[in-house]
């Protein structure tokens, strides 16, 4: 499993991109994928919402479970992956890619965000 060095990643395995004019993206990590397994139905939170770093914003439900969505940073949720909404299995064939989540205009970045090494590390532990 390779996490992408330019993210940074949450404890609770979602992955925040470098924000471009102030907006971030926003997904769950292939570890996480992995351990939900097939992704049936992701709930996502709404564009004009706000969004608290740390906090749940959504859902996915997968054959195994139901997992709280986190958000990695606050802000204003400005897009979301409809593409997702329609084919959750992108979360697990994706995660990086077509599988991202939402798109947030950050206001707050918390400063407990894991680099791709601390994140792999942390993932192997968990």
């Amino acid at each position: 499993m390779s996490n992408p060095e330019q993210l940074r990643y949450s404890k609770e395995h979602e992955w925040l991109s470098d924000a471009e004019d102030g907006v971030a993206t926003v997904g769950i990590t292939e570890h996480a994928a992995n351990a939900l397994g097939d992704v049936v139905f992701v709930q996502l939170p709404d564009v004009g919402g706000t969004v608290s770093a740390g906090e749940t914003c959504g859902e996915l439900e997968s054959t195994k479970s139901v997992s709280d969505l986190y958000s990695p940073v606050s802000g204003e949720v400005t897009e979301i992956n409809q593409d997702v909404v329609d084919d959750p299995a992108l979360v697990n064939s994706a995660p990086f890619e077509g599988g991202w989540l939402f798109k947030v205009k950050v206001s707050e970045v918390p400063d407990d965000l894991l680099t791709a090494d601390e994140y792999t590390a942390f993932a192997a532990g968990a």
